[in-house]
């Protein structure tokens, strides 16, 4: 059974190519995006890797990266006929199991959607503000004024802005595992509601509700299973980034059952790879 790994990089090749290293399979097909801002040298890629030719120009926290994934999306399901799941991972994951326990488990979860997500309100996801409000993450000086002014005006009239369409907001992170049936059912939902983009531009990270948004709008919420298989450590509750995983962490994801693991740097989480190493091959030796 074949899988697609979708990987959005921005830096470091070298990590970048350790990864696709790692993802050489007979079943495994490897496509990455290379954020346009980034320096990396595209001929550098890893030759087992495909490229996703339409390459967005990426800003944390904005709307770029949900145009970075349909953009690759579309071209995947373009070229990749037959498939049963794509993971999307970034440049800075690692993957806790080899490959043959990872088909294993891919296998064991046929059917599932991966992806974390909940309800976006008081009783569930609390975030409400992302949306509610405009945001314009890295604009100029106008954009952040015009924020200010429309921002300001919700609340002198006791407004807030409301989802499209009248989808129902759900959120989670923007790492998932999903079904080449579901995505194909979520870009179709894509082209159906392209207000939902358009909102987009003014909400913050609008990567980490879009798609759960679709999802749970789509046939197949009825098999979400709410989890990414990620491991990923928050050093707070309002942190803007996840923590570098360094050595001290790896007791914690020997007995994780995730798949992947983010943030690596090849600096600091130079140890950490190394007892991954070794701690997989011993896996695949079992």
């Amino acid at each position: 059974m074949q899988h697609v790994f979708l990987i959005h990089a921005h830096k470091d090749i070298d990590q970048l190519n350790a990864l696709i290293e790692l993802l050489c399979d007979p079943d495994f097909l490897v496509y990455v995006h290379l954020d346009r801002n980034s320096g990396i040298d595209p001929a550098a890629l890893h030759p087992h890797a495909r490229q996703v030719r339409a390459r967005v120009a990426v800003s944390w926290g904005t709307v770029s990266q949900v145009r970075a994934s349909l953009a690759s999306l579309r071209q995947i399901l373009l070229e990749a006929p037959a498939f049963d799941k794509l993971v999307f991972l970034s440049g800075q994951d690692y993957p806790l199991l080899p490959n043959a326990l990872l088909k294993m488990e891919l296998a064991q979860l046929h059917g599932r959607e991966l992806i974390e997500t909940a309800p976006i309100a008081p009783g569930g996801w609390a975030v409400m503000r992302r949306y509610q409000y405009f945001h314009r993450e890295g604009g100029g000086a106008l954009e952040q004024l015009a924020c200010r002014l429309a921002n300001g005006v919700l609340i002198l009239l006791g407004r807030t802005r409301r989802f499209p369409d009248g989808l129902a907001p759900y959120g989670g992170s923007a790492w998932w595992t999903l079904s080449r049936d579901c995505l194909r059912e979520l870009l179709r939902l894509a082209d159906a509601h392209p207000r939902l983009l358009r909102f987009c531009r003014t909400v913050r990270c609008p990567d980490e509700l879009y798609f759960q948004t679709l999802v749970m709008q789509s046939r197949f919420a009825a098999h979400v299973v709410p989890d990414n298989y990620r491991y990923i450590c928050w050093p707070d509750r309002h942190a803007r980034n996840p923590k570098i995983l360094d050595e001290g962490d790896f007791e914690r994801l020997r007995v994780s059952p995730a798949h992947f693991c983010r943030k690596l740097d090849s600096r600091i989480s130079a140890g950490l790879v190394r007892r991954l190493q070794a701690w997989r091959a011993g896996r695949l030796r079992t």
